[in-house]
C-alpha cells in the first residue's frame, strides 16, 4: 500500500502497538474472553504485523494467537487496528489480506475471530456455528476461515 511499510513486529514494537490497541477499543478490551486464551502463550511470529507511515509512525497492526478447537489447531485473529486518523484508507484491509495470505503459507488451514459478520465477510469469513468461544462471548460473532469442516468444540488455550 503506497505511503505505508509493513513489517513484523518486533519486540520494541510493543508499546507502540500497545498504544494503538488502547487508543482503538474500549477500556477493559483484556477482560475479554478471548484475552485470557492469550494469557502466557506467546504471538505466532510472522503473522503479527505493524503498519508504519512514511516517518514511522505506527498506522496499524495485526496480531494472530495458536488455539485449540476440539483438538484442531487453529489461529485467533486479533485485535486488529488501525489509528482512527487513518481509518477509510484501506489500510485495516490490507493488513487482513496479507497477514491471511501469510498465515495459508505458513501452513495454518484455519483462522477464527471475533467480530462483525457483515465486516469481514468480505474477506471470507463466516459464522461458526459449531465452535463455542468461551463465555461471555456472543456466539453470533463467532467467525472462521479456512478448513473449518468437521472441526467443532469449544476453543481452548494452545497447550492447555
Amino acid at each position: 500500500m503506497i505511503g505505508y511499510g509493513l513489517s513484523e513486529e518486533r519486540s520494541e514494537d510493543r508499546w507502540e502497538v500497545e498504544a494503538l490497541y488502547d487508543s482503538c477499543f474500549a477500556p477493559g478490551r483484556e477482560a475479554l474472553s478471548s484475552y485470557r486464551l492469550r494469557d502466557g502463550v506467546a504471538p505466532v511470529a510472522g503473522l503479527c504485523l505493524v503498519a508504519r507511515d512514511s516517518l514511522g509512525i505506527v498506522a496499524g497492526a495485526v496480531r494472530y494467537w495458536p488455539v485449540r478447537v476440539g483438538g484442531a489447531a487453529a489461529l485467533l485473529l486479533g485485535p486488529i487496528a488501525v489509528h482512527a486518523t487513518r481509518q477509510g484508507e484501506g489500510l485495516g484491509a490490507w493488513l487482513m489480506t496479507e497477514s491471511l495470505e501469510r498465515a495459508r503459507a505458513a501452513g495454518w488451514a484455519r483462522v477464527m475471530l471475533v467480530g462483525d459478520a457483515p465486516y469481514y465477510a468480505r474477506f471470507g469469513f463466516a459464522k461458526l456455528d459449531d465452535v463455542q468461544m468461551p463465555p461471555p462471548t456472543n456466539p453470533e460473532r463467532v467467525l472462521g476461515v479456512g478448513e473449518w469442516a468437521g472441526v467443532t468444540g469449544t476453543v481452548e488455550k494452545w497447550g492447555a
